[in-house]
C-alpha cells in the first residue's frame, strides 16, 4: 500500500494518495493485553468446537 524507501513519492505525498494520516502510517500497534488473551483463547476453543 505504502512504501518508506519510494524514491520518489514521499510518505506524505503516499498517505495523501490512499487517505490516511501519516501518524496512523508511523504508529505501531499496541498488541493485546495479556487479560484479553484468555478470554479470547476461551472464545475461540468454544467457536472451533461448534462453528
Amino acid at each position: 500500500m505504502t512504501d518508506p524507501d519510494h524514491q520518489w513519492l514521499s510518505i506524505r505525498c503516499q498517505c495523501e494518495l490512499v487517505s490516511i494520516s501519516r501518524a496512523s502510517f508511523c504508529r505501531q500497534p499496541a498488541g493485546e493485553s495479556p487479560e484479553d488473551l484468555e478470554p479470547m483463547r476461551i472464545i475461540d476453543e468454544a467457536f472451533m468446537g461448534m462453528p
